[in-house]
């Protein structure tokens, strides 16, 4: 068990989470005092505009200003969820080799899969997050990350984006979301098809507001016998699509709102952010240890 830490330490935390996986469901007793220990710690870190290096065990220096991001800001892309998956890259560093970061953002989870040792190609539709990605990628001389302008779908093309003012992180391919909130921007982008990007990968990370389902029903059986993905499911619609489709498939889910366990009912499945990730694999278990 990992206990609570008064002297709070990043490297022993991403070092113990992968031995912790009943510790990591959202709502439970033991996250909810990791969780504000941890935005404690990030906010001492990398609360700073300055350009300057931050110690970030055991990942090593990291450049990372403090960004806004209309309601949120940098600080919130460090929260336990993400340290989680910090820590399923960092054990699984001799794994997987190869990473494709659908849904970049600034670049942080493609830095920290840089900073794993893995190739990495990176997708950014909004061209002001991809601005910040490409600083990010420079100023910490990131030699193995190939980054794309593009949003990902299930074909080649262009579609319209809606840019969320409010907060840029929840930004979309416009339909993606049913409700829109706050002031938005739209504009068009080129799309590629994610499947080819997914088939050279070992490991994914997608993140797309709300398009997760669209990509994930496009899949089979074939594709999935040589790559696994970490997703973060944007709604309970898209929830039952993925729940259905993978239940047609030899193919296995683990959420991390019931501890990293196979989800064996639809009850079992994410419906948002709050609920936690979602790991697809063909495994039996998902590589912790």
């Amino acid at each position: 068990m990992l206990s609570t830490v008064q002297a709070f330490d990043l490297a022993t935390l991403v070092e113990a989470l992968p031995n912790c996986a009943a510790q990591h469901v959202p709502g439970s007793e033991r996250y909810g005092h990791l969780k504000p220990q941890l935005i404690r710690s990030v906010a001492d870190k990398f609360a700073s505009p300055d350009v300057i290096p931050v110690d970030l065990p055991p990942f090593g220096e990291i450049v990372f200003p403090y960004v806004q991001l209309g309601n949120i800001d940098t600080l919130d892309l460090f929260g336990l969820d993400e340290m989680i998956l910090f820590a399923f890259y960092w054990r699984n560093r001799e794994l997987y080799r190869r990473v494709a970061d659908f849904g970049a953002n600034l670049g942080l989870h493609t830095l920290i899969l840089d900073r794993c040792g893995y190739e990495v190609r990176a997708f950014e539709p909004d061209p002001k997050h991809l601005a910040l990605l490409q600083q990010t990628l420079e100023r910490n001389g990131c030699q193995q990350v190939a980054g794309r302008p593009v949003a990902l779908s299930t074909e080649d093309g262009t579609h319209e984006f809606t840019r969320v003012l409010g907060n840029t992180t929840g930004s979309h391919l416009t339909g993606a979301k049913a409700s829109p909130y706050g002031e938005l921007e739209r504009f068009s982008v080129t799309v590629e098809n994610a499947l080819p990007h997914m088939a050279w990968a070992d490991l994914v990370k997608i993140d797309i507001e709300g398009h997760e389902a669209d990509v994930l029903c496009a899949t089979d059986a074939a594709l999935w016998q040589r790559t696994d993905a970490v997703v973060e499911v944007g709604s309970a619609a898209n929830a039952d699509r993925i729940h259905a489709h993978f239940e047609s498939l030899p193919v296995n889910l683990f959420a991390q709102k019931i501890a990293w366990q196979r989800v064996e009912t639809r009850a079992d499945m994410p419906e948002s952010h709050r609920d936690g990730s979602l790991f697809i694999s063909t495994k039996d278990a998902m590589p912790w240890i």
